[in-house]
């Protein structure tokens, strides 16, 4: 195509007349999708369900406490566990690593506490009436969005209804309204857990501005290194303030007293009526902006409310790609994994956390993790802003290559930490990062941004794999290729030479490799079985190779994906070790993962790769309504796990789901494109039980239509040639 078609409005007519042979459709105006109130189509019951959560940037909200989807609390009127976190440490304390050299893992990592918001005790809420205290009362309803929690009690007669949500200031509230006049009590402490060791905490009362200061200080057990002691610290929240506040004055109610532990114990009481009581926290490192954000909240909560609302509807609109299908069901789903993957996007700018980028977890440690960002981040390449959804996700992990944080085998492998932080990392290697150089090149082709590109590579990729590659489910060819492809975008002609050459490419020498792994220690149609009979799924996750047999993984899907009585279908598929396995291998943790969402997204992404269409599309179907929807409840889940009896299992709110947004996309829409080499791939994988499907999705500046049907695929919008790509029988 001449420069003229490529930048011109020749370069139009081109790509219509291509379109036009192709008989896929014609280039039209990019047709960007009707607004949609996500935040209340995916409003849900949660009550005796799941626990509260909330997010803002480096505040987090969780309303009562269930330990691995078993209640323990209850959320109750308030603010029970509004906590800061913004990576300074893993858990609950600052302690410096005493390991020495490379693997010194900082400060502020942290085996214990993961879930220390738990201990927390912020704004616990009762309710007087007619002189009798109701104390901490259950709602009646919680209901979920990703931008607010309603909760709903009836105490004595009274329907006393609530609004938490997590301000763009970063400071938590809860807007109150009673049907008759009340008095509400809130009590609380200031930041003490398990863990602790000592307390210094102070607490003053700003009365002409409604305001509770408490300047936290104290110290916690804590053990940074990997087999490390248990050492002694400060908390994580030494030195900050933590901020109260309530639209009704409070001086008059409040009463504190310091334990003997030094903590600091306050309790006020605040009238609510129909007008309405709103409550506020905020905790920042100085006291005027923590005293700033709870005021503006307290007097600005409806705007600031309605404002939360509008930005969480903007980004389900205008920043991912619009899905629909015939089943409501798998449309929830797919906006319900959307909506936690962007909840956990944040922003510190400080120390290694300079990038904006998605976490994994609230009820584990949140953060993001090495192995997990292998899918986010090609996640992150379907969004709109890239620069914001998708660059972080991999140049955040670029700090530790770049300051010489990962440990180096005697073979030249080098690795980093799963985990990490302001100025700390998990000490926890692996060599998952080999999938981030994919997922990167994938943000290249997405954007054509070659500066981008460049600070991937430099002291980064070309860091970590200058020695030896990693290998994860047998992508180091399609690594070293990717690495070769970088170079030679950057001009970096003698890293071209290098890349080719770390690793023989020859087909016959891949075949080889992948030939003597298949029916491993006498296990038939299976790859890479181990010698100790432990079956799981990542036998199929090399199938994501393009250099895997085609043969190898149709003869596998048949004999251990579909098989209930010895292979990987359970209740639903897959299961995380085949049934074969389940008799040897059952310690209770095997047991707590018997169905894993990343083990779900490798295994299926590999077979819609292998061109198994009608195997990939129903057990994708299988999987998400088996996984990701209850029955029962009727509404989507994001579990970290499902035990072997299908009882749900650890984080409540999981991104460790974000892969199945992939299967979506990629999955059943078969969709690749790439800007630099001007293409738009289609290899459509519509289930069978569905008339139609349509995505649309952000292409540059401007909006394209892929609608599947019975009859084909239409593409309009499209700024690329478009090409639909056969699929294998």
């Amino acid at each position: 195509m001449s420069a003229e078609n490529r930048h011109t409005g020749g370069w139009l007519r081109a790509v219509t007349m291509f379109l036009c042979c192709l008989g896929i459709g014609n280039l039209i105006a990019g047709e960007k999708p009707g607004f949609t109130d996500y935040c209340q189509r995916l409003e849900h019951e949660i009550q005796g369900r799941k626990h509260g959560f909330l997010a803002g940037n480096v505040t987090y909200y969780v309303g009562g406490y269930h330990a691995s989807w078993k209640p323990v609390e209850d959320e109750t009127i308030g603010l029970t566990h509004p906590f800061h976190h913004d990576l300074r440490a893993r858990g609950a304390a600052l302690v410096e690593s005493e390991i020495s050299g490379r693997e010194n893992t900082g400060r502020g990592n942290d085996y214990l506490s993961w879930e220390f918001y738990k201990d927390t005790r912020v704004l616990y809420g009762s309710v007087i009436v007619d002189g009798k205290t109701h104390a901490t009362p259950r709602p009646k309803s919680m209901r979920w969005r990703p931008d607010k929690m309603i909760c709903v009690y009836e105490v004595a007669g009274v329907t006393i209804r609530e609004e938490k949500f997590i301000a763009a200031n970063d400071a938590a509230a809860s807007i109150i309204t009673a049907s008759k006049p009340v008095t509400l009590q809130f009590s609380g402490h200031s930041f003490h857990t398990r863990n602790s060791v000592s307390s210094r905490a102070a607490i003053k009362l700003d009365a002409s501005r409604r305001a509770l200061l408490i300047l936290e200080g104290g110290t916690m057990k804590s053990r940074p290194d990997p087999d490390g002691p248990e050492r002694v610290g400060p908390s994580v929240y030494s030195g900050m303030t933590t901020a109260l506040s309530a639209s009704r004055h409070i001086a008059e109610t409040l009463e504190t007293r310091r334990d003997e532990n030094g903590v600091q114990h306050y309790t006020f009481s605040v009238p609510c009526d129909r007008e309405g009581t709103a409550v506020a926290w905020a905790m920042h490192d100085e006291e005027p902006a923590a005293l700033e954000a709870v005021e503006d909240i307290i007097r600005n909560h409806g705007p600031m409310l309605a404002a939360k609302t509008d930005e969480m509807n903007r980004q389900l609109n205008e920043e991912i790609p619009w899905f629909r299908c015939p089943d409501r069901k798998f449309v929830d789903i797919y906006y319900y994994l959307w909506a936690l993957y962007l909840m956990y996007y944040i922003e510190v700018g400080d120390g290694w956390e300079r990038e904006n980028h998605t976490q994994t977890a609230v009820n584990n440690f949140l953060g993001m993790h090495r192995h997990d960002a292998a899918f986010q981040i090609k996640v992150g390449a379907w969004t709109a802003d890239k620069p914001r959804y998708a660059y972080g996700n991999v140049l955040t992990w670029k700090h530790l290559t770049r300051n010489d944080r990962y440990r180096e085998l005697p073979n030249g492998i080098r690795m980093i930490s799963d985990n990490k932080g302001v100025a700390w990392h998990s000490g926890a290697y692996g060599a998952e990062t080999s999938e981030h150089v994919l997922g990167a090149w994938q943000i290249y082709e997405h954007t054509g941004d070659v500066e981008f590109l460049k600070a991937c590579y430099e002291d980064h990729f070309e860091k970590l794999y200058r020695k030896r590659l990693a290998n994860f489910s047998m992508n180091e060819f399609e690594l070293a290729e990717t690495l070769e492809k970088m170079a030679r975008v950057l001009g970096k002609e003698a890293d071209v030479k290098h890349w080719q050459e770390i690793i023989s490419r020859d087909p016959g020498h891949i075949r080889l490799m992948l030939d003597q792994r298949w029916e491993m220690n006498g296990v038939p149609k299976y790859f890479a079985a181990p010698g100790n009979g432990m079956l799981t799924t990542n036998g199929f996750w090399a199938m994501r190779s393009p250099h895997f047999p085609r043969e190898f993984a149709a003869a596998m899907v048949r004999t251990w994906a579909l098989d209930r009585e010895k292979g990987f279908f359970g209740e639903f598929f897959p299961l995380a070790m085949s049934r074969q396995s389940m008799k040897a291998f059952a310690t209770e943790v095997d047991h707590s993962f018997g169905y894993t969402p990343d083990t779900a997204y490798f295994t299926l992404d590999g077979m819609f790769r292998q061109g198994l269409v009608d195997e990939a599309t129903e057990l994708t179907l299988n999987h998400l309504a088996g996984y990701n929807w209850h029955d029962e409840w009727e509404v989507p889940v994001a579990p970290e796990a499902y035990e072997r009896d299908v009882t749900l299992f650890g984080d409540q709110y999981s991104n460790f789901n974000a892969g199945k947004i992939l299967l979506y996309l990629e999955g059943f829409g078969g969709l690749d494109y790439s800007l630099p080499d001007q293409n738009f791939t289609i290899r459509p994988a519509v289930p069978r039980c569905w008339e139609w499907m349509e995505i649309r999705l952000p292409i540059g500046d401007q909006w394209t239509t892929v609608r599947y049907t019975r009859d084909g695929v239409e593409v309009r919008g499209c700024p690329l040639p478009v090409t639909r790509a056969a699929v294998e029988k």
